[in-house]
């Protein structure tokens, strides 16, 4: 018979294990999928427009290399015992190739090579919630983490802002749709962050009561400025941290 390797938050680094405050006690079953999910870039031909303070992605891959940053943080952390899924919406990075004349979904694509994890394409946040509930079988295979990288205020995740209309998103994961969610499909003491801007501030509190699982998100904006260097985003000055 099969013996199921466990590890536990309490044995990850520090560094690590400050990221996972609260869940140090969880043991999370390698068995299980660690979901980390990144939306889409901006367009500079739309964001050409804002005054230079206020404009976003003039780098394709704030959202790409900063899950690339995770994905290897978490594989050293756990020695290689955990089952990462990386969600990508992929309208944004085809739209933003062509601008670029970048080889975007190819370079995309070498960071699952590297890392030997699975990619999954999406393109609408019914695609997105659709996985969580049944992309695996949730009878055996909970969701032992859930992490996102992308654009968010207060209320929603916007996958494809200013990628089509300046300032504004079609594709939205709003807490409205947070009802869509299956609870049942997360293993207790699951691990959840936002990346984004002010998601601390309303829909951290939706998902915990949607989902039964904290949501650790920014009150204020985070930012990504450096993490084209290879590190995570930080909150700006007067945020902070909250679940």
């Amino acid at each position: 018979m099969m013996t199921r390797r466990r590890f536990t938050l309490a044995a990850l680094p520090a560094s690590l294990l400050a990221l996972a405050s609260g869940n140090a006690v969880a043991a999370l079953n390698p068995n299980d999928e660690y979901i980390i999910v990144s939306g889409g870039p901006a367009l500079i031909s739309q964001e050409q427009y804002r005054r230079e303070a206020h404009r976003h992605d003039r780098w394709w891959g704030n959202f790409i290399r900063t899950a690339r940053y995770r994905v290897e943080q978490l594989q050293k952390a756990t020695n290689g015992a955990i089952n990462i899924t990386w969600l990508v919406y992929r309208p944004g990075y085809e739209t933003r190739q062509t601008e670029d004349g970048q080889p975007l979904i190819a370079n995309i694509e070498s960071v699952r090579d590297k890392y030997k994890i699975r990619l999954v394409w999406f393109s609408t946040t019914d695609e997105l919630i659709n996985y969580i509930n049944s992309g695996q079988d949730r009878r055996s295979i909970k969701v032992s983490g859930f992490e996102i990288f992308a654009h968010s205020n207060k209320y929603c995740f916007v996958f494809d802002y200013s990628n089509h209309i300046l300032g504004a998103s079609e594709t939205y994961f709003h807490e409205a749709d947070l009802k869509k969610i299956n609870k049942r499909v997360f293993a207790k003491g699951a691990y959840c962050k936002s990346w984004g801007c002010h998601s601390g501030e309303s829909f951290s509190a939706a998902w915990k009561r949607a989902t039964g699982v904290k949501m650790i998100g920014a009150i204020g904006k985070t930012d990504y400025s450096d993490t084209w260097k290879g590190s995570l985003p930080f909150v700006g000055a007067g945020g902070r941290w909250t679940s």
